[in-house]
């Protein structure tokens, strides 16, 4: 490969699960891969608009994700089409897993949402976890799942994700 000849960018399949079944499944751009976090790149994949009355996920609106291999969270930075930030969306996950081109991701209920400006942080969907038994069949799972949305929480009040995603 000469010089001058761009690296081809290498595509992931995200594959979302939840409760034991593919809840979405992406072709993202992977942006980089440490041996710990997996960063990658790509259009809101939901169809229409997905509107949580704090912000709206809409076409034209562009997620970079974070995963990493041995947390019990990802963190999406979104932006809108004229790329100004929207904010922070979090899900708390089993850690990621690379088999080949498919990023697997265990989605966990929690999440978490801090806007563009820090001004707003809130805990999203504890009803959901409550509900879905988790505590019962895995204690230990749901014991971590907790502490990852407080750690969440704590990063997004103390000033944001920039040194986690840096």
């Amino acid at each position: 490969m000469s010089a001058n000849s761009a690296e081809p960018v290498r595509r992931l399949n995200v594959v979302l699960v939840k409760a034991g079944r593919t809840k979405i499944g992406y072709e993202a751009d992977l942006v980089e891969d440490d041996g710990d976090r997996i960063a990658v790149r790509a259009p809101w994949a939901g169809e229409g608009v997905r509107d949580f009355g704090f912000v709206r996920f809409e076409k034209g609106d562009v997620f970079t994700e974070y995963y990493w291999r041995d947390r019990w969270y990802a963190v999406k930075e979104v932006r809108d089409a004229e790329g100004g930030l929207k904010g922070w969306y979090c899900d708390v996950t089993r850690p990621a897993v690379l088999l080949g081109s498919e990023l697997i991701v265990e989605d966990l209920d929690l999440d978490l949402w801090r806007s563009a400006d820090g001004r707003e942080v809130r805990r999203l969907d504890e009803d959901e976890f409550a509900a879905s038994g988790l505590a019962e069949r895995d204690p230990r799972a749901a014991a971590a799942a907790v502490a990852a949305l407080d750690t969440l929480e704590r990063l997004a009040q103390e000033g944001g994700f920039d040194a986690l995603l840096a």
